[in-house]
């Protein structure tokens, strides 16, 4: 019975929408989910609105070394410099902090472990999770995916 109480919890968790831990969250930017998807490929709205994840070393983003700002793709909110953007290695833009008051955060348990997910703290976009393996100052690398970023270059 323990093991049976265990699958049905377990599936439960991972049943629960993705955005559910976003719920009562009122956004500055807010869109119908028609409105989302006139707005976004699939692959940016599986990622953006779903909290899926793009495949490593996919984005062009990854290899951006201009100086710049990058924004949400949502709502087109800065959220990093370049200035804190660095090579992890793992295939997806990472830098070691945003810009003030840019993302959100929460728990995300979706993988039997505790995670922090970002996301844009106007809209709500999902852009990826934190990890404590970056570099100093912060030892914070945010990795992100790449379709939910633009990049405007300074001029």
């Amino acid at each position: 019975m323990k093991r049976r109480s265990f699958l049905t919890t377990a599936l439960a968790v991972m049943a629960t929408p993705a955005l559910a831990g976003k719920a009562g969250v009122t956004y500055e930017v807010t869109r119908s989910e028609d409105e989302w998807r006139a707005m976004l490929t699939d692959a940016e709205f599986r990622v953006m609105r779903e909290e899926g994840t793009e495949r490593a070393f996919t984005s062009p983003l990854n290899d951006e070394r201009r100086a710049g700002i990058f924004h949400c793709k949502g709502c087109d909110q800065p959220l990093y410099s370049s200035e804190t953007k660095f090579e992890s290695g793992t295939g997806w833009p990472s830098f070691y902090d945003n810009l003030p008051g840019a993302i959100g955060t929460k728990d995300d348990r979706k993988l039997f472990a505790v995670r922090t997910e970002c996301h844009c703290s106007r809209c709500g976009s999902h852009l990826g999770h934190i990890f404590d393996d970056g570099p100093e100052p912060t030892g914070k690398r945010h990795c992100l995916n790449g379709v939910s970023l633009t990049f405007a270059p300074s001029s």
